[in-house]
């Protein structure tokens, strides 16, 4: 596999295939969430690494929420604030989360919206993508479409005009958990200086 088109790249991600696209952190690894095991295989990941949800718009996350979490924990008002942007926020999870996302705590969740308008439009098509870094598991980030295209030869990459140049800022999102339904623990400090 190669640079695809939008197009061939949304059609494969529909079909359950994983594929790599920018974000406006790292480029990323991305399947329909109940392929998820695919991209654990492909980065040759450990089941207890969970992976995150990313899409296009809160609407879409909001069902992998569980219900009595998202009026306690306020997360509307706060992705509002920094969304689309680097941060990540891990939440309760609905019985819509496949276990395999976060076999290490099934009960929670990552979210996220990219700042990245045509990562923004494949997710408008896909729907909600279940992604990672693009690299193999514990080395670092592959930050351009060439270094994707050589590692992972058999998935598609979104085209790019400047395949050598790295995508994104290559600074990770800052992930916060909500915790004992009554306030916000950062987990990791990234490019986001979170505040409620």
């Amino acid at each position: 596999m190669a640079l695809v088109s939008k197009a061939e790249l949304i059609d494969r991600a529909i079909r359950g295939q994983v594929v790599s696209f920018p974000t406006d952190t790292v480029p990323a690894l991305a399947v329909k969430p109940e392929q998820a095991q695919l991209i654990y295989q492909l980065k040759q990941r450990s089941f207890k690494k969970p992976l995150i949800l990313m899409a296009a718009s809160v609407a879409d996350l909001e069902p992998y929420i569980e219900q009595s979490c998202q009026a306690k924990s306020g997360w509307k008002a706060i992705a509002k604030k920094y969304w689309p942007g680097a941060l990540t926020m891990v939440l309760e999870a609905s019985e819509l989360v496949p276990q395999m996302l976060n076999q290490t705590n099934t009960k929670t969740i990552g979210i996220r919206i990219p700042n990245h308008s045509q990562t923004q439009s494949v997710l408008q098509q896909t729907g909600v993508m279940a992604t990672t870094s693009a690299n193999i598991s514990g080395q670092n980030a592959l930050l351009t479409s060439k270094e994707i295209e050589e590692i992972f030869t058999e998935i598609a990459i979104l085209e790019d005009t400047s395949p050598t140049k790295p995508q994104g800022s290559n600074l990770p999102s800052t992930i916060v958990q909500w915790q004992n339904a009554k306030n916000w623990q950062i987990l990791r400090q990234g490019s986001v200086l979170f505040a409620e």
